[in-house]
């Protein structure tokens, strides 16, 4: 049996540069059948999500992913296929291959319609998760494009007035690049917190805030473990949970791929996931110059970030921005895990004779 002690020395964090987290998945997927090209797409978005912070959808995600792709049901070694329908409409078939790839193709095509025609849109279907949206948002910002990012999860919210888990976590995502200022990036689940920060309390042995989820009896509950056993709780009441519906619309219905409850677990190995996403992207020079553009965006973050703040408040800041601090700290002082989680992920690279994640000295 465990004990405090076994708990503490699980728990305790350490640091790990951006590079070697990067390195040590591409060689984990490189060793799992996974193409060089391909290895390092996943590798960079889940690093990237580490850098943000955003630790539920980084490199500990590999442990799962794996799992998927020992059962079969998750292709590893494929890549994603792209059909273009209009001038500025195509549809990427993922081919149940990783998530990342199918999203970053779709954007790629969605970026190179909008700088001809102004705008740009995809439907992907037969995906998998794909981690933070975030970087999807980012890949249009670095192009100069503004966009919308939507995708469809695993059943884990009650419609409003139900009782059952049908809805997934599925988040919204927008963004749009500015000119001095910090560019705008929305990522948020249509949850009061993502599944994912569950999945991490349970892995790190944590406690939730009771207005995170309810039991499998319909009561608040601070254990991560009988939360996931549970639902989790819309933000807004019924608001939360129209969008949740709104992602299964555009990602699921409209693509062809899962929807209504039918979208398969990440941290389920017994079939396809199904996943579909949508994704624009658009110029923001459509109505007036770049140049102006920028510098309303710029006017906009100094009005939000610099208006009169409530008691008690430091300072407030533009949505990602965050985030955007939180991956530059990282990136100098490295991202920190858990021993624990170090541990789960050096067993996946032993076993495809990968070497072990490199810590920081």
């Amino acid at each position: 049996m465990a004990t405090e002690q076994d708990f503490q020395a699980s728990a305790q964090k350490y640091l790990v540069s951006a590079s070697n987290a990067r390195t040590f998945v591409e060689k984990v997927l490189i060793g799992s059948g996974v193409s060089g090209e391909n290895a390092a797409i996943v590798a960079d978005c889940l690093v990237q999500a580490d850098l943000r912070g955003v630790d539920t959808h980084g490199i500990n995600r590999i442990p799962s992913y794996m799992a998927r792709a020992r059962e079969g049901v998750l292709d590893a070694t494929i890549s994603p296929e792209i059909e273009f329908r209009t001038p500025v409409v195509a549809q990427v078939d993922g081919r149940n291959g990783f998530g990342f790839l199918a999203t970053k193709l779709g954007m790629d095509a969605a970026i190179k319609m909008a700088s001809e025609f102004g705008i740009g849109m995809v439907s992907v279907k037969h995906s998998n998760h794909f981690g933070m949206s975030a970087w999807v948002v980012q890949q249009a910002i670095d192009a100069g494009m503004m966009s919308l990012v939507f995708t469809n999860s695993s059943p884990a919210l009650p419609v409003w007035g139900g009782k059952e888990k049908l809805m997934g976590v599925s988040p919204i995502a927008c963004g749009a690049p500015a000119g001095k200022t910090k560019p705008f990036i929305l990522d948020m689940a249509p949850s009061v917190a993502a599944r994912g920060k569950i999945y991490k309390a349970k892995r790190r042995g944590e406690k939730i805030p009771t207005d995170w989820a309810l039991d499998s009896e319909g009561r608040p509950t601070d254990d991560p473990r009988a939360a996931l056993e549970g639902v989790m709780l819309p933000m807004g009441g019924p608001k939360g949970s129209a969008l949740s519906i709104m992602m299964d619309v555009f990602s699921g219905v409209f693509s062809g791929s899962a929807f209504a409850g039918h979208v398969t677990n990440p941290y389920d190995p017994s079939k396809p996931a199904d996943v579909g996403h949508f994704l624009i992207a658009m110029k923001p020079d459509l109505f007036m110059t770049l140049d102006d553009f920028k510098e309303r965006m710029d006017y906009l973050y100094s009005r939000v970030v610099g208006c009169e703040r409530m008691t008690g408040v430091d300072r407030i800041y533009f949505p990602g921005e965050l985030e955007q601090l939180e991956a530059d700290k990282r990136q100098s002082e490295g991202i920190p895990y858990t021993r624990g989680e170090i541990d789960a992920l050096n067993s996946e690279a032993t076993k495809v004779g990968a070497p072990p994640l490199e810590i920081a000295e």
